[in-house]
């Protein structure tokens, strides 16, 4: 019987993780699958524990080869896929029971070519979310496309995924040869796939390897990992250049996201840094002006740094960061007009002479507003709420508020309270003849900064909306 899935799962010297991995594959809900084992080259006893689970369960079958990395162990496996689907698990992650049949099934009913989902991070033995993959599927959608969708650039790995065969041979997709293969195929498949469905639920466990000969952790600020984490990037960019142009910005800033904190780590931990340093010259050299120059400005600072081979000060503001977990500081400068610039080490430096540019963090400032509590005093709604500017540590000098239903606005009279709280009373009178519900909107001033925005409902909730009294359907006045 031909099977419904394959999947394709190389393995080398995993002794101490591939029972856990392959236990995750039996307990699938969907059981119409192979698991193909490709044993590259192993010297531990994994080749024993594949035997095991081969021997006991005929879904389960081995195939050898020489030591010659994932991409190719992979490509092996596929070689003997006979599935209508395809997935690809690495032998020291973990696959949740419900993953394959909540992927399949998707792809079964929208035709759709591929199948991607949220993935977690395992941290020892406890269950993270995947800081790389954090953003993508906080909006799962059927159906949708990386150009539609350019938040799929950052699912650039192809194990949280279920590809359609017939599409993946269709396209000649294969994997290079490499530590970072996987990236130029994940990219590949999603801008080559006619339309790709997006899942919310998480579909696997990513583990961080701490420990281990082989860990990419250990190794990944070593010249020659860095080197082929290069070689990816160039992959990816040329692949991009001539299909979908419009996706370079959204991955240079990925990988001055990402990536370059490795070639950070190797800076800062070198001895004789001359060669990282021109490595580091060669990665700048890859990734366009603009993705540079809109970078984040302590990020931007960084990078400046690196620019000059000035490994001693990146050294000072890699720490500078990491003591400044909760953020850093953006403060104004000026007398006649006022700009915004990240409070960092070495602005203004005589001796470094840095442009102010690379400071500016303008672009960076934003507008907080919330509402933590809203109260009926008998005669009136008594707002209160918070009002602050992100990352400066200043009191706005002026701030309104008013409410709007898309059509009236209604300015409210605002009292300070403490550094950041405002007060306000709404007169539910002062909306009759309005809409049912009204939003918030914040306009706060300083040093001739000014922005406005809707408040939001306590720290992470939506949009505070406002309820004219009896005409709710619910019956309560207030969203809370």
């Amino acid at each position: 019987m031909i099977p419904l899935l394959s999947v394709v799962v190389p393995f080398h010297d995993v002794e101490a993780y591939i029972t856990e991995c392959l236990k995750s594959l039996a307990a699938q809900t969907l059981e119409d699958f192979e698991v193909i084992l490709v044993d590259d080259g192993s010297e531990d006893g994994s080749r024993r524990v594949a035997e095991d689970f081969a021997a006991r369960d005929e879904r389960f079958v081995i195939v050898t080869q020489r030591n010659q990395g994932p991409g190719p162990a992979r490509n092996e496996g596929i070689r003997h896929a006979r599935g209508t689907y395809l997935a690809f698990a690495d032998s020291d992650d973990v696959v949740p029971p419900h993953a394959y049949e909540l992927l399949v099934g998707s792809l079964a009913e929208t035709g759709s070519d591929l199948a991607c989902g949220a993935v977690g991070r395992l941290v020892d033995g406890r269950l993270e979310e995947s800081t790389l993959h954090e953003k993508v599927f906080r909006r799962p959608q059927l159906c949708t496309h990386i150009t539609d969708k350019q938040v799929l650039v950052r699912d650039r790995t192809v194990w949280n995924k279920v590809y359609r065969r017939a599409f993946w041979e269709r396209c000649g997709l294969a994997f290079p040869v490499g530590i970072y293969e996987d990236v130029p195929v994940a990219m590949q498949a999603h801008v080559l796939a006619t339309s790709v469905d997006m899942v919310g639920d998480v579909v696997y466990h990513w583990r961080r390897r701490e420990t281990g000969a082989t860990s990419i952790t250990q190794r990944r600020t070593e010249p020659d990992n860095l080197y082929e984490r290069l070689a990816a990037i160039r992959a990816v960019r040329a692949f991009l250049e001539e299909r979908a142009p419009d996706l370079l910005d959204g991955f240079d800033a990925l990988v001055l996201e990402k990536d370059i904190l490795f070639l950070f780590q190797a800076l800062e931990n070198c001895d004789e840094c001359g060669p990282v340093v021109e490595l580091a010259h060669a990665w700048l050299a890859e990734l366009s002006v603009r993705a540079l120059a809109t970078a984040p400005s302590l990020r931007r600072l960084e990078l400046h740094l690196v620019k000059r081979g000035l490994v001693a000060e990146l050294r000072k503001v890699r720490a500078f960061r990491r003591a400044r977990e909760g953020g850093t500081r953006i403060v104004p400068r000026g007398l006649r007009v006022t700009n915004w610039y990240g409070d960092y080490p070495f602005f203004r430096n005589r001796r470094l002479r840095i442009p102010d540019e690379v400071f500016d963090a303008r672009d960076e400032l934003k507008l907080v507003a919330r509402v933590d509590a809203c109260e009926w005093t008998g005669t009136e709604y008594r707002l209160r709420g918070h009002v602050s500017f992100h990352r400066v540590d200043r009191k706005p000098a002026r701030v309104s508020m008013w409410l709007s239903d898309g059509r009236r606005r209604v300015p409210l009279e605002v009292r300070r309270s403490g550094r950041h709280g405002v007060v306000a009373a709404i007169d539910p009178r002062r909306l009759g003849g309005g809409g049912k519900n009204w939003k918030l909107e914040v306009r706060a001033e300083l040093r001739g900064l000014v922005m406005t925005g809707w408040c939001r409902d306590g720290d992470t909730g939506p949009t505070w909306r406002f309820s004219v009294p009896g005409r709710s359907r619910t019956g309560m006045e207030t969203t809370q």
